[in-house]
């Protein structure tokens, strides 16, 4: 890495391959410990398994220790999960509860600062700097996001405009008003974003906005060039999950470009096999798992998170890479005996002309077999013949990529929903 960047580099960073693996290990024996000794459900989990926290006598002895998933942390609800006592909880946050009853994660006064100083350090490997001006539009509340980023953003020396989601038109102007160096937000809002921008005949390039750092859901690398070129930004993706601590378990360097790079000396990652759970070698797609090695109001062990993806050696950093998540286990679509992932659609839509980069996927029962439409918005500038070409070029492409069968429907501009948060993208029908 340039001297210029490593001289920005926190302690952690600056580890060696040696010293961060022994630190790993001390703090992964004494999470083990921790959650042992202070939360009855690991305890009677390790004990089922047959394992206690001083049979870890190395970083491979992990994979002898039970998963956690998120049923677990439901059938805990609401404070089951937590390894010190309530009082000293300083802050709860929570799932939506959409589909089932809510998980709540909570977090001490030294989990808080902890958070704010892994989203310090990715706001800054995104290309963040002390004053900065960081336009917010996650959402504030319950979900991570929007208190990650903005406490994260402050302890890095920013200002921070807490915009939320929603109100597209006022966001709009406040961002050609304050002027942000840099954006925090679900890269499906940003395109909500871009088109109210358009609308108002504002060109998106012509912006102070120069670093877009988007996650909380899956995205592509056709995303992210629709986004670098309708904005002139440098897009790069953050990882999270509210289980583990919320957004800054991961973060994409802004030099490279190349993956995620894990913040390692307090998270530990695995990739396994997401039938049979085993632990997968480096470098092959599977199902990611997390163990905290710092948190104290709720360390989470072996924790599945159902994001797939693989583990790679670091580039711009020492700690291990994630490429961007290909899609969540319990997202993918089976259909007619396929595999099928709304990334892989997205991927598609974006490479053929005339087509928006906002759809959805209608899942519908036709007799006995499961039936797939794709709903993609056509462009401004598409007139009948190109949405007729584009519908036949992306039945096309999927049946060849893919190798099912879907239908297509190109609607016209502003048709489907729009996010202001995490975007729906599977609509299921089926039971109706």
């Amino acid at each position: 890495m340039a001297d210029a960047t490593a001289e920005l580099l926190d302690a952690g960073e600056r580890l060696d391959a040696g010293a961060l693996r022994e630190l790993q290990l001390t703090r992964l024996r004494s999470s083990l410990r921790h959650a042992y000794d202070n939360v009855p459900f690991y305890r009677e989990s390790f004990d089922k398994a047959g394992v206690r926290p001083e049979d870890c006598r190395s970083l491979a002895d992990l994979a002898r220790f039970p998963f956690t998933v998120k049923t677990d942390l439901r059938e805990q609800y609401p404070y089951g999960m937590f390894a010190v006592p309530r009082e000293r909880v300083r802050r709860i946050h929570a799932s939506s509860g959409t589909t089932g009853q809510p998980t709540v994660v909570g977090y001490t006064e030294g989990d808080l600062s902890l958070w704010a100083d892994m989203v310090a350090r990715s706001i800054r490997a995104a290309g963040g700097r002390p004053g900065d001006v960081v336009h917010v539009a996650y959402g504030y509340g319950l979900f991570t996001g929007g208190l990650g980023a903005h406490y994260g953003a402050e302890r890095l020396g920013c200002t921070v405009v807490p915009a939320s989601g929603g109100m597209t038109a006022r966001q709009v102007r406040l961002i050609q008003d304050l002027r942000p160096r840099i954006i925090m937000v679900t890269p499906s809002y940003m395109l909500t974003l871009l088109d109210e921008f358009e609308r108002q005949g504002v060109d998106p390039r012509g912006t102070s906005l120069r670093v877009g750092v988007f996650g909380a859901e899956p995205w592509t690398e056709e995303m992210r060039r629709e986004i670098e070129e309708r904005c002139a930004i440098d897009a790069v993706d953050i990882y999270g999950l509210s289980e583990v601590i919320g957004p800054g378990v991961a973060q994409e360097c802004v030099e490279t470009k190349d993956g995620l790079h894990i913040w390692e000396d307090h998270f530990y990652p695995e990739i396994v096999d997401p039938v049979t759970g085993e632990v997968l070698p480096e470098g092959e797609e599977g199902e990611l798992v997390f163990t905290s090695l710092t948190k104290e109001a709720m360390p989470v062990i072996r924790y599945r998170t159902r994001d797939l993806t693989r583990l790679l050696p670091g580039t711009a950093r020492v700690f291990r890479r994630m490429e961007k998540v290909t899609g969540r286990s319990d997202d993918m679509v089976i259909l007619r005996g396929v595999n099928l992932f709304p990334t892989q659609i997205e991927e598609i839509l974006l490479r053929t002309p005339g087509v928006a980069p906002h759809f959805q996927l209608r899942l519908t029962r036709e007799g006995r077999l499961d039936a797939l439409t794709v709903r993609a918005e056509a462009r401004p500038d598409a007139g009948p013949g190109i949405r007729e070409a584009a519908a036949r070029s992306v039945a096309a492409a999927v049946k060849e990529g893919i190798g099912v069968s879907v239908g297509v429907e190109i609607v016209d501009p502003g048709t489907l929903e729009r996010s202001v948060g995490k975007i729906r993208r599977i609509v299921d029908l089926r039971s109706r």
